[in-house]
């Protein structure tokens, strides 16, 4: 089984302009999520799918392979499976060689580690998945109250059901995040997406869960860190 590593770090990015390479505790935060797939020690190859010079430069600092630019999908409209898709096939292309699983590892979790890395694709294999994708369990965020604003300053429950009901009689609810996407290559490329046919979601703690969009993820995460750094949580 040969097994490749697919870190997806477009570098038009808009809510935080170059979120990818920019600090994160000391370090660009793409080479968290680099030294946490080489730590890992499952992977024939990791490589970084980018469109940005700057992006592969700096990845290139940190021992990735960016072995070539990315080609296509590099819009903030097509889904980042097809971008890691696109990479397999450029990846197989370029060292002519085939891969039989694919991980895909998100540039913007930089909490999550070598060891998330290993349960979960241990899990996959053992499981005999051809899909799996990481989730992490809503805690005091209960997504069972939650609500919108309506532009007549009324609201719309989005959960009808659980609005009378106590957090403890209601069941837990998940939440997909981009820490861990691994496939069986084949039935990747023939579904196109890692939501393919019979995907399941495997836990992850929601400290290595944390995903950076804004700015007020990127200070919730470093707040996780600084957590995870001063105490034995």
């Amino acid at each position: 089984m040969k097994v490749i590593a697919v870190i997806p770090a477009r570098g038009g990015s808009k809510r935080i302009p170059k979120k990818n390479i920019i600090d994160f505790m000391g370090k660009p935060m793409i080479a968290w999520t680099i030294q946490a797939a080489y730590e890992s020690k499952i992977f024939d190859r990791v490589i970084v799918s980018t469109d940005d010079n700057e992006f592969a430069a700096i990845s290139k600092q940190y021992g990735c392979d960016v072995p070539f630019l990315r080609d296509s999908s590099s819009d903030d409209i097509t889904p980042v499976s097809l971008a890691t898709i696109r990479a397999v096939e450029q990846a197989e292309k370029f060292y002519n060689e085939e891969y039989d699983i694919v991980v895909q590892l998100m540039a913007n979790t930089p909490l999550r580690t070598s060891k998330d890395i290993v349960q979960h694709f241990s899990n996959f294999i053992e499981q005999k998945n051809y899909f799996q994708i990481s989730s992490f369990k809503f805690g005091w965020m209960n997504p069972w109250w939650s609500f919108k604003l309506l532009s007549n300053d009324g609201h719309e429950w989005m959960l009808p059901d659980g609005v009378s009901k106590r957090s403890q009689d209601l069941p837990n609810l998940y939440c997909p995040t981009g820490a861990i996407w691994i496939a069986n290559k084949k039935m990747l490329l023939k579904e196109q997406t890692f939501y393919g046919n019979g995907f399941k979601f495997y836990e992850i703690d929601w400290k290595s869960a944390a995903d950076i969009d804004d700015y007020d993820d990127l200070e919730f995460t470093k707040a996780i860190y600084h957590l995870l750094n001063t105490t034995n949580l």
